[in-house]
């Protein structure tokens, strides 16, 4: 098991993996792409991504209330994870 999760995007969506869980849910159009992860505490994310016409600003990610949304064991599923990375394909 993975002690890592993985935070990306797609088009309006914030995508977060984590071994085979993707949640993914609803974001800015204007959104480039997430470019560093400052801080990961136990669902909570500061982050620091890229947007059209505005350039790269701090972002923050509260996990648990979409976690809590979905019926997940916030507790259980976020133990495990220690680090987060952002990871785009090619």
């Amino acid at each position: 098991m993975n002690t890592y999760a993985i935070l990306s995007s797609d088009k309006n969506f914030t995508i977060f993996e984590y071994n085979d869980q993707v949640i993914r849910f609803a974001t800015s159009s204007k959104l480039e792409r997430y470019t560093r992860v400052l801080e990961w505490d136990h669902g909570y994310l500061v982050v620091m991504a890229k947007y059209q016409n505005i350039g790269e600003v701090e972002e923050y990610i509260d996990l648990i209330p979409i976690l809590q949304s979905l019926y997940y064991d916030t507790e259980a599923f976020l133990e495990p994870i220690k680090e987060v990375r952002i990871e785009y394909a090619a």
